[in-house]
């Protein structure tokens, strides 16, 4: 394969456009692009079932994140402390083929690992998986969406018996109530906020929102009632909502006796859950859990939404299965305006799941860890049995572990920022300085990864690439090429082509473009709940986006899954399992009394590898800074606007304090989206730990303790 054009050519003229995706949140929305000159703009589509036109700050100024800053051409040195030269696609290629070969002989498959992300096209998230997990025949291949959304998977599987929203965009229109817990969605999905307020507009009888947050968000804010509650009480919250269905008589019978499982045990778990015990416990009024039971049990149509609030927890499932029992209690799912919704943070991290984009999944929302599942995709990728392993994969946190003890001796990192994003960030950044080779593919430079890079590929972003993205919704879009690529970058799946073509896979990775990827793809699917191989780049050109499960060549896909009340589990029944609510990991004491948790801005994105090259971005969110309650800042000699110090066991940070009530006492907020490109002592993650839910192995980035102190 041959790289690019070392040049920015015109592939879309001024007003002719293209459709196209925002490749920030997983809202979804619909763009359309051309080039003007030597520049993309864009406008919302109003076509496109997400946002029907509308865009928020990130989405509008995206144009101006293509110029600056870019990774042109491959990059290489042979240690960490030597400076980069400059390489050809074949020299970079040949390196990474040859140390994959080297590793394989010495070590294994196992020694090999790739850690990917949501903001992958399908296409490249197949290919991939596809490389590692088949011909290499390694399973550690995670991405980022462990980070956010592995938690959301691993309850929606146990709880109704395969992962995949239940619910839909239209739903936004039709509930009357909305519980928003573990998100702020005016500020992280602002599109579906502005959705939800505009029904409430058209409704303000008997539209409400009820929003369970220790801070008082705008979410919170712009909602009928805020449930304050401590850090890590979510369990405790929604189980005392679940007895107070119980006492009032509002569980749904006829749903519970005919369509679930479990009822007798979650009961007995239900009875150390009196109102007054989650009032205390939670640090709300026993009044305010009464209302928020009664709006959510007795109304036509209730919708829960949430997001890393619930998920970043080492109790994530447990978390978001007690949200699911009380849907399930209630009846209130899989019909419209009801049911559990989760909000993906990227914009394709539900395309990353029906790929097999975790270190646990194969295509198809198959398991690694099923005989048949492998089997199946040994037959279709037409590999010998047995080719593909048999245990789980290193998940994201393992994967440092495994550069601390050796055991990883090869480390690719593609379209994401980890010495940034990962917890415990100082044990992270030693870990990644133990790796014997690693590849750094993205489309900027420089990039806090890159210090720890041998090698770096220029990959293709937005509006320089083909592929599909699949929103929160279930919706699948296509993204279509507006411009080409900069200088000799290449489309991310095209890489991982090329080096399966070189290390003798040609047969299976002689792609000629993203389309026949996709059509590849997509006939893993099939019969599968996230059933989609009637789709195809042409479908999806001509017809628009279409949600999944779409077995059908002639019509739209399904906006709602389990209609008919049977669930993909065993028995065809949903399952409740009753939790017990357990603290986070690390708790206040005497040393570090307060709880720190950490979240997005409006105006920004992740580690600010695109958002932090636009002006208008920066001047909304020009640095980090500690929200304190103006108590605990007069306990501490604290004045708005100080620079302080936050320490916990594992480092440290100097950021600006900010002082506000709309947070709890004994609880402060940091935004996790600056590192150390922009200022030594900014990053979140030097303060956060490690300990992850032991079911979906993800970290716990929503609470830590921590100190705050005046700087002498």
């Amino acid at each position: 394969m041959d790289a690019v054009t070392p040049s920015i050519q015109s592939v879309v003229s001024a007003g002719t456009g293209v459709k196209s995706v925002c490749p920030y949140c997983g809202v979804g929305c619909g763009l359309v692009a051309w080039q003007d000159g030597n520049r993309v703009k864009i406008k919302g589509d109003r076509t496109h079932p997400a946002n029907f036109g509308l865009l928020c700050a990130k989405g509008t100024t995206l144009p101006d994140s293509l110029e600056e800053g870019r990774l042109l051409y491959p990059m290489m040195r042979e240690h960490l402390d030597a400076p980069f030269e400059r390489a050809t696609w074949d020299q970079a290629l040949t390196r990474i083929t040859r140390h994959i070969q080297k590793t394989l002989a010495a070590r294994g498959p196992q020694a090999l690992c790739l850690y990917g992300s949501g903001q992958f096209h399908t296409e490249d998230y197949y290919v991939a998986s596809k490389l590692f997990k088949g011909f290499l025949g390694t399973n550690n291949f995670d991405s980022n969406s462990r980070m956010c959304m592995s938690s959301a998977v691993s309850g929606y599987q146990r709880s109704l018996g395969s992962d995949g929203p239940p619910c839909s965009y239209e739903d936004l229109a039709l509930a009357e109530t909305f519980l928003l817990i573990g998100s702020n969605t005016a500020e992280c999905h602002p599109i579906i906020f502005n959705r939800i307020l505009a029904h409430q507009r058209r409704h303000p009888d008997r539209v409400r929102l009820i929003t369970a947050d220790p801070r008082r968000t705008r979410t919170a804010q712009q909602s009928d009632l805020w449930l304050g509650i401590q850090p890590g009480t979510d369990v405790a919250l929604l189980n005392g909502m679940a007895r107070i269905c119980l006492e009032r008589g509002w569980v749904d019978q006829e749903f519970v006796r005919h369509h679930t499982e479990g009822f007798d045990k979650l009961c007995q778990v239900l009875e150390a859950y009196a109102p007054a015990r989650v009032a205390d416990v939670c640090g709300i009024e026993v009044e305010q859990l009464i209302r928020a039971t009664e709006w959510f049990a007795r109304s036509p149509g209730s919708l829960s939404l949430w997001s890393m609030g619930l998920n970043q927890s080492t109790q994530g499932v447990a978390k978001v299965q007690s949200l699911i029992n009380l849907h399930l209690l209630t009846g209130q799912i899989s019909r419209p305006g009801a049911g559990p919704f989760s909000l993906t943070g990227q914009p394709n991290a539900m395309g990353g799941r029906e790929v097999g984009g975790l270190a646990n999944l194969l295509p198809g929302y198959r398991s690694v860890l099923s005989a048949q599942d492998r089997q199946f995709m040994e037959v279709f990728w037409k590999l010998p049995p047995g080719s593909i392993a048999s245990q789980h994969g290193l998940s994201a946190t393992e994967i440092i572990e495994g550069m601390e003890s050796g055991d990883i001796q090869f480390l690719w990192i593609a379209a994401t920022n980890p010495a940034v994003s990962m917890p415990d960030l100082e044990r992270s950044r030693r870990a990644f300085r133990q790796s014997t080779l690693t590849v750094v593919q993205d489309a900027y430079f420089p990039l806090e990864t890159a210090d720890y890079a041998h090698i770096l590929l220029p990959a293709a972003q937005w509006s320089e690439k083909t592929g599909c993205m699949t929103n929160s919704e279930r919706r699948v879009s296509l993204s279509e090429q507006v411009r080409r690529p900069p200088g000799e970058a290449r489309e991310d799946w095209a890489i991982f082509a090329d080096v399966g073509c070189r290390l003798g896979f040609g047969d299976a990775f002689g792609f000629s473009h993203s389309a026949e990827v996709f059509a590849e793809f997509v006939q893993t699917t099939r019969d599968r709940v996230c059933d989609m191989h009637t789709l195809s780049h042409t479908r999806l050109k001509t017809e628009g986006p279409q949600q999944w499960p779409c077995i059908r060549t002639d019509g739209p896909g399904q906006p709602r899954l389990y209609t008919d009340r049977v669930f993909p589990t065993p028995s065809g029944r949903a399952q409740f399992h009753g939790w017990q609510c357990v603290p986070p990991a690390e708790q206040p004491d005497a040393e570090f009394p307060l709880t720190l948790t950490t979240g997005r801005l409006y105006g920004h994105w992740h580690t600010l590898t695109r958002t932090g090259k636009i002006a208008k971005l920066r001047q909304m969110h020009p640095g980090p800074f500690l929200e304190v309650h103006p108590e605990d800042a007069c306990r501490l000699d604290i004045e708005d606007g100080e620079i302080i110090r936050v320490r916990s066991r594992r480092g440290e940070a100097r950021i600006p304090a900010k002082l506000t009530s709309n947070i709890r006492t004994g609880t402060v907020f940091m935004p996790f989206h600056w590192g150390n490109l922009w200022g030594e002592g900014m990053s979140a993650n030097t303060l956060t730990h490690g300990e992850i839910d032991t079911i979906s192995l993800q970290p716990e980035l929503k609470a830590c303790a921590v100190r705050v102190e005046k700087i002498v």
